[in-house]
């Protein structure tokens, strides 16, 4: 026998879970995904009426210290080895993903001034941008479409993605270095940039086709 009224008893088939299950339900879908989820899809999947934001932050702090740990990209939520044990996952062989350097400052341009049109690109850069050096980006998925602008023609925007984020250990766009740190790096010679915020060298514009390669980007 039980004192629950009908409505009760209906209620409490919706209660959610403790919140001790809801962290191993947070660290299995994590566990289990190939790509960073975000709190809306581990909301979806998880029982009606969690607080998959809440297991987050108990999970969070129940991985600090520990060989794998939690960390944000963008939106979105991934398991990742901890910093200092990179060194344990390193390959004998070492892949090198080569850009040219059109791609590389396009890019650049891209991550430091989005949301960026291709006329916007090319008046940094001072040289126009083919179309195939933007293919080579978006096939990589690190840039995607943005919003267009509110301008003459609505121009369509470029954005970096989630991927990129991820791809460099960045949180948001707003943890990309600034030029202090890149000459600091020895990614950037110590001159004036080129463009209006543009991270790079003062050189003359480059052919699309040239090839290049730059330690920032490198696997």
């Amino acid at each position: 026998m039980t004192d629950e009224t009908p409505q009760e008893a209906e209620e409490s088939l919706f209660d959610a879970p403790p919140m001790g299950e809801q962290e191993r339900m947070v660290e299995a879908i994590l566990f289990a995904a190939a790509e960073p989820v975000s709190l809306r899809e581990l909301a979806a999947r998880m029982p009606h009426g969690s607080d998959p934001a809440e297991a987050l932050v108990h999970l969070r702090k129940r991985y600090e210290g520990r060989g794998v740990t939690l960390k944000r990209i963008g939106d979105a939520w991934t398991m990742r080895t901890a910093p200092d044990l990179g060194f344990l996952m390193q390959r004998e062989t070492v892949e090198t993903r080569k850009l040219s350097r059109a791609a590389i400052e396009t890019l650049a341009i891209i991550a430091y001034h989005q949301p960026v049109t291709r006329a916007e690109i090319e008046e940094i850069r001072g040289v126009s941008v083919s179309r195939g050096t933007v293919d080579q980006l978006l096939e990589m998925e690190w840039i995607r479409f943005g919003r267009r602008k509110m301008t003459p023609g609505r121009p369509v925007t470029f954005v970096v993605t989630e991927g990129f984020l991820d791809h460099f250990g960045l949180e948001s766009a707003r943890d990309l270095p600034g030029l202090k740190e890149l000459r600091a790096a020895g990614l950037l010679e110590n001159r004036p940039p080129p463009g209006a915020g543009l991270p790079g060298p003062e050189e003359a514009p480059e052919p699309e086709e040239t090839k290049g390669q730059s330690e920032l980007f490198e696997d």
